[in-house]
């Protein structure tokens, strides 16, 4: 029988729909050894962090630098000890942060796998040229961890 690790897979981007639950979900279908990270995705709660735990901020871009100071030692400390970085960027707002995140973890030689629309081709086309891999769907994402884990593709026996 051949060992095989568990697999840390960092899920980053747009938190408006269940893409990291559709990613869980098939990974567990398929047997995979993987474990997941993730930023923390209660929008208010990301935002807040900063002033609800070292005080209020009566200028904002103090109020939102606390917040992303803390949220950064989340993201930086999940993304280093992460095997794979997957980031997703939705339809409905812009993801800065799952840029920085993308580049992040391609300057630290994390196989970075990119999800997002044909609209958003253009706009990230640095991005994507960074990444291992650019899909679409969660789906895509599940078949290609099966595929660098297992090394299973759908249709072909060895």
């Amino acid at each position: 029988m051949i060992m095989t690790k568990t697999w840390k897979i960092y899920l980053s981007g747009e938190i408006h729909t269940s893409w990291r639950e559709e990613i869980q979900t098939g990974c567990m279908a398929a047997n995979l050894p993987v474990s997941f990270g993730a930023p923390v995705t209660h929008h208010e709660a990301s935002d807040d962090c900063g002033v609800a735990i070292m005080g209020s901020e009566s200028d904002k871009s103090w109020h939102d630098n606390k917040g992303a100071n803390l949220n950064a030692i989340r993201t930086r400390t999940l993304i280093s000890e992460a095997d794979i970085v997957v980031v997703r960027f939705g339809e409905q707002y812009k993801q800065w942060n799952a840029a920085f995140d993308a580049g992040y973890a391609s300057a630290l030689g994390k196989p970075v796998i990119i999800m997002h629309g044909a609209d958003h081709q253009h706009a990230l086309k640095e991005v994507d040229a960074a990444a291992l891999a650019v899909t679409q769907t969660p789906q895509q994402i599940v078949k290609i961890l099966d595929y660098v884990i297992h090394g299973n593709l759908e249709g072909y026996t060895s």
